[in-house]
């Protein structure tokens, strides 16, 4: 049995010119980080239901202005490449149809820790989605016990980074970016 070798262009640095003419087949399940393809598992059901009723919830109470989706790139920097695909975005509603998203289009990204994305999640994401000025990030952990726990941070505009706000276990029930009210125990 011969192993199987990485293709080439998992070794060389992408460009946004070279990633913007790929598929969206050949953009599914990888991110760009620093211009290298960083493939990421598959997520699992309940990854996927926790970022839906997250989605749904955040759409719903974001009004006109906003829109809240999953499973699409947020082009955090062209030079190196960074595209990272949070697991829910939301992002104004004007720029439905402007490729690709950009930071300044993007009012909250939320990540569903997964294993394997620990630290990725919980330091990587959070600074760069601070250095490109997102202004709220949630990350979604599942306690020990099972209950989803939702850790919300807040950019500081003057250090550029953010700081703890809220922690929900349970049900969500936030006050900004917007009033949203989610139970995430239902899964």
């Amino acid at each position: 049995m011969s192993a199987e070798i990485a293709p080439a262009w998992m070794h060389t640095q992408i460009t946004a010119e070279q990633y913007d003419a790929w598929t969206p087949e050949q953009c599914a399940g990888i991110e760009i980080v620093d211009g290298m393809v960083s493939v990421a598992p598959s997520a699992t059901k309940r990854h996927n239901r926790l970022a839906r009723l997250l989605a749904n919830a955040l759409d719903h109470a974001a009004g006109p202005d906003w829109n809240a989706d999953t499973d699409f790139d947020v082009r955090l920097q062209d030079v190196p490449l960074t595209n990272r695909r949070p697991d829910v975005v939301v992002y104004r509603a004007d720029t439905i149809d402007i490729s690709p998203t950009r930071p300044e289009h993007v009012l909250l990204v939320v990540e569903v820790v997964s294993p394997g994305s620990e630290t990725t999640d919980r330091v990587v994401k959070v600074d760069q989605y601070a250095r490109a000025g997102i202004a709220f990030y949630w990350r979604v952990e599942l306690a020990a016990t099972g209950v989803p726990l939702v850790y919300t941070h807040v950019l500081d505009p003057a250090s550029g980074l953010y700081r703890d706000a809220d922690v929900f276990a349970g049900e969500v029930k936030a006050v900004v970016p917007f009033p949203v009210t989610v139970e995430l125990t239902i899964i």
